[in-house]
């Protein structure tokens, strides 16, 4: 009996150990990511912005898209508000996160925006939507690991909305600037992961 205490034991110390490998892993990778958006985010990063935007409008009218989900963005992540305006000139429901402890919710996207935690932009009226469903939500991305899964900036407020939300979701669509690519695993299970990238260089379908 002792024999398989001590078995089990040492089978969730190595489990413990690693994740613990995995979560440093990363780590460095997010550095490293972050190190190479802000250095992508100077200058040029308009004409970037620009192939992004022009590119997830074309798939969200090729997909006949109406109920969206994106991101109002922080300096180093893709300008979308070319794209909202647009989107709204077509009457499209929009719809961004709206923080709430250590996840958000979706509200409608509508002015007045205000600055709020993080230096992240919100609509100050913060009434729910009603429908659930959405067809497309675009998420920006700091890196993306081989199993095509998110690294974000590690408050895991996208973690925890998709797992409640994932059966809501008809496509998700990661966006970036640059492309910080990790061969080896350095995701977890729960990290959120992408049906479509898109970026300058590249749209990719997974």
């Amino acid at each position: 009996m002792m024999l398989f205490r001590d078995k089990d034991y040492t089978q969730r110390a190595l489990k413990r150990m690693e994740v613990m490998q995995r979560e440093m892993k990363k780590k460095h990778f997010r550095t490293h990511c972050l190190k190479r958006l802000k250095k992508a985010s100077g200058r040029g990063s308009y004409k970037k912005d620009k192939v992004v935007v022009q590119r997830l409008y074309r798939l969200i009218v090729q997909s006949q898209a109406q109920r969206i989900m994106l991101y109002l963005p922080l300096k180093t992540e893709v300008d979308l508000y070319p794209l909202i305006r647009q989107l709204r000139k077509e009457k499209r429901e929009l719809y961004v996160p709206f923080m709430e402890g250590k996840s958000f919710r979706v509200v409608k996207y509508r002015y007045p925006l205000e600055k709020k935690r993080f230096g992240i932009k919100e609509p100050k009226d913060s009434r729910q939507y009603r429908n659930k469903k959405l067809d497309i939500a675009i998420i920006p991305i700091v890196g993306l690991d081989i199993t095509y899964r998110r690294v974000g900036f590690g408050k895991g407020m996208y973690d925890r909305f998709f797992e409640k939300e994932i059966k809501n979701i008809n496509k998700t669509v990661f966006v970036a600037r640059e492309l910080c690519y990790s061969r080896e695993i350095v995701t977890n299970n729960h990290d959120v992961k992408a049906d479509i990238l898109v970026t300058p260089q590249n749209i990719i379908h997974f």
